[in-house]
């Protein structure tokens, strides 16, 4: 920005701003701004100047601005570092088990059966059936006096005699209480990186899961 030399009717001499012509920026940063506000106070009428909470607001709009705009860039980077450190922690967990939200039970390579319930109150004889497609309670599992909180179950999918009688996912049913939740542990087989960039899929037996529905992992 440039002054020119004027005389008003009075004949004093005045000092007008005139804008350079020429090729600027589309956009403001906060330095265009703060060069914006100074000749805004420089050339002020001294008799009606920018009232306090004007140049407030103004120093406030452009400063929440540069904030949100440096703060989304973050979010974005953040966003891109945690989708890869998710995909390639979800890789390691591989042949691990995790505990999720189901009432559907597994076998695992050792072909063992696991589980947890949460008992809302204490409980003096509540037992788990383990059920099968025809709807035949393969095994009774007596859980005994329990107090109320999490309550853990496996079977290792062999009768008294020793011999093995199941080897297919099965139904897991609470007798004598109410359970807030049913949990079993489902061995991780895969892990699937879908083609559109969304969260990696754990692949199990009893289906496919993001990381963040594991309860717990072993």
């Amino acid at each position: 920005m440039t002054t020119t030399t004027a005389t008003d009717s009075a004949g004093l001499s005045v000092y007008k701003p005139t804008a350079n012509v020429g090729t600027g920026s589309a956009t403001m940063d906060q330095s265009s701004f703060l060069t914006l506000l100074t000749a805004q106070m420089q050339f002020q009428d001294p008799f009606e100047p920018v009232k306090n909470s004007d140049m407030v607001a103004q120093m406030a709009t452009i400063t929440n601005s540069s904030g949100i705009a440096e703060m989304n860039a973050s979010i974005k980077t953040l966003t891109k570092e945690m989708t890869g450190t998710r995909l390639g922690d979800a890789a390691s967990w591989i042949g691990k088990s995790m505990l999720v939200n189901s009432n559907i039970a597994a076998p695992d390579v050792a072909g063992t059966y696991a589980g947890q319930v949460t008992l809302p109150a204490a409980t003096d004889g509540a037992s788990i059936d383990l059920v099968d497609a025809a709807g035949n309670t393969v095994k009774t599992i007596d859980m005994g006096p329990q107090q109320a909180g999490d309550v853990t179950f496996y079977w290792d999918g062999k009768n008294d005699a020793g011999q093995t009688v199941s080897t297919s996912a099965l139904q897991v049913k609470v007798n004598g209480a109410t359970p807030t939740r049913v949990a079993t542990w489902a061995t991780i087989a895969a892990v699937q990186s879908p083609a559109d960039g969304s969260s990696s899929k754990l692949i199990t037996a009893l289906g496919s899961y993001s990381p963040s529905d594991a309860i717990s992992l072993m």
